[in-house]
């Protein structure tokens, strides 16, 4: 049996959300993940919790404070309506923010991880050369760090896919609008449409085990070339 018309929206809403917050958590989460990295600041700390705060905190907490934040008596909210925007509540540019506020982690930590195992003497070597700062990131660390930044965009491309409770309380349930694949089986099950159901969570589970395949064969160390014989 075929995939319904709504179904076939939630999977395009979800591939939209999910693609777009992995652009915007790879344009913000590289240079905080560099200055992680690099930082020797007293505050390093308190800003690297901030971060990861998502994988501890349950996501209705940070559903209900981006709810007051974004309303219309929450700063962001007002902020929103003076440019002329409307608010952010269920609104797919809702989905986005709480999208890459939830997988800010999932980004930021493999870029933050990729950038320290970076050998401090290679960006010493490029200084000697006269390399600019902004060189020797562009030239010798991004380069470097490219298993990172593949890491971090399957992750938060994945885990934007697989969210529910920030999604839900934060775009709720609209056909079309936000709507996600999540939700939509939610939806399936309180329906008591179980085929349905079935086949969106095997698809969902397919698409974690590629995941998982792909992060392994990316980070699966080289093996040591065998010695030439003599």
């Amino acid at each position: 049996m075929p995939l319904s018309a709504d179904t076939w929206a939630a999977i395009r809403l979800t591939a939209e959300l999910a693609g777009l917050s992995t652009l915007l958590l790879l344009l913000l989460g590289t240079p905080l993940a560099w200055w992680l990295a690099r930082t020797r600041s007293a505050w390093k700390p308190l800003w690297a919790s901030l971060v990861a705060m998502p994988l501890v905190l349950p996501p209705t907490v940070l559903g209900f404070y981006l709810l007051l934040l974004m309303g219309p008596h929450g700063p962001v909210g007002q902020f929103t309506e003076w440019l002329g925007i409307g608010r952010l509540p269920f609104t797919f540019g809702g989905l986005v923010v709480a999208s890459v506020l939830y997988s800010m982690p999932f980004v930021v930590q493999p870029l933050q991880q990729a950038f320290e195992a970076i050998p401090e003497r290679l960006l010493e070597a490029a200084a000697t050369l006269r390399a600019s700062p902004w060189d020797r990131f562009f030239t010798v660390a991004l380069p470097l760090a490219r298993p990172g930044f593949v890491t971090a965009s399957v992750l938060g491309f994945a885990h934007t896919v697989g969210e529910f409770g920030v999604v839900l309380m934060i775009g709720g349930n609209i056909p079309g609008q936000t709507r996600v694949l999540s939700v939509a089986l939610y939806d399936r099950v309180e329906a008591a449409e179980f085929a349905e159901a079935h086949r969106l969570a095997a698809g969902m589970v397919v698409f974690a085990l590629v995941v998982l395949v792909t992060l392994y064969l990316v980070n699966r160390p080289a093996r040591d070339e065998a010695p030439p014989a003599r």
